[in-house]
């Protein structure tokens, strides 16, 4: 009988250390981490890190400061936003992959910016990222520009930056090129959310008329009969123009724009329009 009770503790002893060594091995498995491949399949793009040279370049160009909200679009293994993150700036990555999304967090967690770098698995054609200040981006030409319409309705003055693929027709504000410790994928590209203008406005000396193409403008400036024709360039919500010989600049506020003139051998004025068709 008391063999019988030995056999019996020694068998229970025995499967309970199978099953610690199954939860072990299982939690091991857990804790090995995720490690991408280069060209691996996504949703619309095969990964391919941005090389961290350049990604300290498009943060540089975007002037990214601890007040901005930076958003990267298809965020990877993270690095523009943790990188952003020890700038003081609060970032967020949105990935469409869940081993991506994890991968980022731990290594978020490893640099010590959790609190201000985070991540969420969403399809980043239905995600909002109107919020931002910065939106960053390493996606293909044909995204860049199914995206286009959503950022140009972005607040004016929100800093675009892409890795190496254009807006097309939508040309860059600036382009650097990273050339110290990078090889490949070493230029990006940045695009200043302009502010919408095109329409007529209604100023005390006459009718100013504007075209806009996207962060172009052209039109006429109807004043006592005659027509001057106008072009400029809008810097976010910041405009500048020329009619004639007068240089105007000023800042764009919803259907309101107001700021000074310069006319060589004059003394500057002030000017102020209010849009009454768009």
């Amino acid at each position: 009988m008391r063999r019988s009770y030995s056999v019996r503790r020694w068998l229970v002893t025995l499967g309970l250390a199978l099953v610690a060594s199954g939860v072990l091995a299982a939690q091991q498995q857990q804790q090995k981490k995720f490690q991408p491949e280069v060209g691996q399949q996504g949703k619309d793009v095969v990964w391919v890190p941005t090389p961290q040279a350049l990604v300290e370049k498009m943060l540089d160009t975007a002037k990214v400061t601890p007040q901005d909200f930076v958003i990267d679009l298809g965020s990877g293994d993270g690095r523009t936003v943790i990188t952003a993150a020890k700038r003081g700036a609060r970032a967020l990555g949105i990935e469409y992959n869940p081993d991506m999304v994890d991968l980022s967090r731990r290594n978020a967690a490893e640099a010590g910016v959790s609190e201000k770098a985070t991540f969420v698995q969403a399809d980043l054609f239905e995600s909002d990222f109107s919020k931002a200040t910065v939106v960053t981006m390493f996606l293909l030409p044909e995204i860049n520009l199914k995206l286009r319409p959503k950022l140009l309705d972005m607040k004016p003055g929100t800093r675009v930056v892409s890795n190496s693929f254009t807006m097309e027709e939508w040309e860059a504000d600036d382009t650097v090129t990273a050339d110290e410790d990078c090889t490949t994928w070493c230029t990006a590209y940045l695009w200043i959310v302009p502010a919408k203008v095109e329409g007529t406005w209604k100023l005390p000396q006459g009718e100013l008329t504007l075209k806009q193409d996207f962060q172009k403008i052209s039109g006429t400036l109807a004043s006592g009969g005659n027509r001057t024709s106008v072009s400029g360039k809008l810097t976010g919500d910041e405009i500048r123009f020329t009619a004639g010989d007068t240089q105007y600049t000023g800042r764009v506020n919803g259907n309101t724009m107001s700021g000074t003139t310069t006319k060589p051998g004059a003394t500057g004025g002030a000017w102020s329009a209010t849009r009454v068709t768009q």
